[in-house]
């Protein structure tokens, strides 16, 4: 690796990349996220390698190994370039018969093709397969296209070209502005306007001009995987995001703190980090620009309370992930008593999106009050499990029949939850609700980060309200009383009523506990945790 010096280099660079490869070329792409690593991926790309070396087609055929596709209900995933064929549940024995028939002699293995649930019609092409054809992928597309251990790859479809264009013809309040006028909102969980926290971070008093970036990776949600799979499989994107919003507030010190339980995420960003600085986009005078900006990983402490900006905060400065009464906000003094600006993985990955094609055209998705795409995680009883990617304002029906394929074995749909265990479960009258942030808040629910959990009519709702209860219980930091001695209670309480113990005036009490814990916590978790009663 060369380091580039000026931003002339980089497009000599990816003009070099593109001219060695042919669009036609024959490409075996298989996933090897976590996903498909637990399912055998790993032997099916090894298979893939062993069987082209045995048949003198290594230099002739390329294979490409990449992050999720999104459909993990099928995986292992093999995908045939240029024509886009789609093989499902692929093992490393499969893998002959594959090159043989379908790259050799040009024929379709049937028995490997997706089956439709309606039609019960093989599907020979990714892009025709109901589950991605009726998703809007601005996200989630690119990775198929790139190994997150090759930058190549990234460059190769434009990466960094959003960096070069803030860097040399934008100033920092030009890029405010762009994304102010895009109306990205953070897709975390909360959902404020992402300009409007730069903006803050950018202006507040810094005691010695320092301010931080963090990208908070600390997804602890059950259910919700949609930031793990970003960062395995395009970390670059995460992190191209994260320097633009780094020279749009004037900092100069990155944090990407990641959840303890996701090694191949930290790997792959890892990998990523540093061949981002041997290119001389990260660290000191990128790109010959004069800005300096670095990024460090930060493993979190396997807490859920860690996802809470304040606690995250102080983990990250070696304490005890607990929350701060939030009287001064973050953006004014946040780590190390610096102005700090955190946003979460898919917001960051949007960022350059936006820069590239402009706010006019991310604007144009989504609606009036929530714009461009969110990444849910479709679980539950469901029969696409997966991760989808839709433009703001789809309704519940259309993700839960059109992409997800409806309910297993005919059962009836009950309710879907959203938001994770502090978010609320929206019944089947509700199935037609528009989802973006401001109309499932006014349902009871919330987006949250993106986990969507959906039940059939076998679901016991008490046992859920229980299930959720527990895990905030568990999860709680035990620094305020309201939350740590209220949630304990209602778990009591749930669980007689579970075991058949309950009486008349539970219902009452619950409902009375509820209000004094939203009312009287320190901060969103305790807020937020009587949400599933």
């Amino acid at each position: 690796m060369k380091k580039l010096r000026t931003a002339i280099e980089l497009e000599q660079l990816r003009a070099k990349i593109l001219k060695q490869r042919e669009p036609n070329r024959v490409c075996i792409v298989t996933s090897v996220g976590t996903c498909g690593l637990v399912r055998g991926s790993a032997d099916v790309a090894k298979a893939m390698r062993r069987t082209l070396s045995d048949l003198a087609l290594k230099d002739s055929i390329d294979v490409r190994t990449t992050g999720c596709h999104g459909f993990c209900e099928i995986e292992p995933v093999v995908v045939i370039y240029p024509e886009r064929i789609l093989y499902r549940q692929v093992t490393a024995a499969d893998i002959p018969e594959i090159i043989t028939e379908s790259v050799i002699k040009n024929k379709v293995v049937e028995r490997l093709l997706y089956t439709d649930l309606s039609t019960r019609e093989k599907i020979i092409h990714e892009q025709d397969i109901p589950f991605y054809s009726k998703q809007n992928r601005l996200l989630l597309d690119s990775n198929r296209l790139i190994d997150p251990h090759k930058i190549e790859d990234y460059l190769a479809i434009g990466g960094y070209s959003a960096l070069c264009k803030v860097l040399f013809d934008m100033q920092p309040e030009e890029v405010i502005e762009e994304i102010r006028k895009a109306g990205l909102r953070g897709r975390g969980g909360g959902g404020f306007p992402t300009a409007r926290k730069w903006e803050a971070c950018r202006n507040a008093p810094s005691s010695d001009g320092t301010r931080y970036v963090i990208c908070n990776a600390d997804e602890g949600d059950p259910g919700a995987y949609m930031d793990r799979s970003l960062l395995e499989g395009n970390p670059h994107s995460v992190i191209e995001g994260m320097i633009i919003g780094a020279y749009a507030i004037g900092s100069h010190y990155g944090y990407v703190y990641v959840r303890h339980e996701y090694p191949l995420a930290v790997v792959n960003l890892g990998i990523a980090l540093e061949q981002a600085r041997k290119y001389g986009l990260l660290g000191e005078n990128i790109l010959g620009s004069g800005f300096d900006f670095n990024i460090k990983i930060s493993r979190g402490g396997g807490a859920f309370i860690c996802g809470e900006s304040t606690a995250l905060m102080a983990s990250l400065e070696g304490k005890i992930g607990e929350p701060r009464p939030k009287h001064i906000h973050t953006v004014v003094s946040g780590l190390n008593g610096q102005p700090s600006n955190l946003n979460n993985v898919e917001t960051w990955a949007n960022v350059p999106l936006i820069i590239n094609r402009g706010a006019d055209w991310y604007s144009q998705i989504g609606t009036e009050g929530s714009k461009g795409t969110k990444i849910f995680s479709l679980v539950g009883k469901i029969n696409n499990t997966g991760l989808v990617e839709v433009p703001m304002g789809i309704t519940l029906r259309e993700i839960i029949y059109d992409i997800g394929g409806g309910i297993p074995n005919g059962r009836r749909f009950k309710a879907v939850q959203t938001g994770g265990p502090s978010g609320g479960c929206i019944p089947e009258s509700l199935i037609d609700l528009p989802v973006d942030f401001d109309r499932l808040t006014e349902a009871g629910s919330m987006m949250g980060s993106g986990g969507m959990i959906v039940m059939d009519e076998d679901t016991c709702m008490v046992d859920l309200a229980r299930y959720f209860t527990k895990f905030l219980t568990e999860e709680s930091c035990g620094k305020c009383v309201p939350c740590r001695e209220g949630l304990d209670r209602m778990l009591d309480i749930l669980t007689d009523i579970t075991e058949g113990r309950g009486k008349e005036e539970d219902i009452e009490l619950l409902e009375e506990l509820g209000w004094v814990i939203k009312e009287a916590s320190l901060c969103a978790l305790g807020s937020t945790a009587p949400n599933p009663v």
